[in-house]
């Protein structure tokens, strides 16, 4: 059986980078890749690993900007009415904010990334707003699991008392 923490310790930041490009480049089927910055936390410093994952989860995620770009041009005529309610959604409330929130969070960011693709939204926004966003959140799983894991190992050494 691989030990996750022996596999880690062997790719180490370089690994962490490559596990978040490649999980934030697939858009039907996700990997889980947090699972795998949650244990680096634990084994590396965590402050690089969530640095480096965000870094490369924002790369992979122009895959679904991608996508937008090359699919406005099949849904232009089709859903044209629907897109215009999606422009007037990212103006009114801010697309670099949409962008940044679904980036920082667990919810489906490929769709950010996809419709921001259609949108033609600046690509030097989406960037900042992504990278931003994933930083944070792969800082928060990092830091998490650096913590959890010395509080796990202490209820397993000293027992519930």
């Amino acid at each position: 059986m691989v030990n996750i923490f022996d596999v880690l310790a062997a790719y180490g930041y370089i690994g962490i980078f490559l596990i978040s490009l490649i999980g934030s480049s697939t858009i039907i089927f996700p990997l889980p890749s947090a699972a795998f910055v949650f244990a680096a936390g634990a084994v590396l410093n965590p402050f690089l690993v969530g640095l480096l994952a965000g870094i490369g989860a924002t790369l992979g995620e122009f895959t679904g900007y991608a996508l937008g770009l090359g699919g406005r041009k099949l849904v232009k005529n089709k859903w044209k009415n629907q897109i215009n309610k999606v422009k007037k959604l990212f103006q009114k409330y801010g697309g670099f904010f949409i962008i940044l929130v679904f980036a920082a969070t667990p919810l489906p960011d490929d769709v950010t990334g996809i419709i921001g693709g259609m949108l033609k939204y600046p690509i030097k926004k989406f960037f900042i707003a992504s990278l931003i966003g994933k930083i944070l959140l792969h800082v928060v799983l990092a830091y998490a699991g650096f913590y959890s894991i010395k509080w796990i190992l202490d209820v397993f050494t000293s027992g519930f008392r």
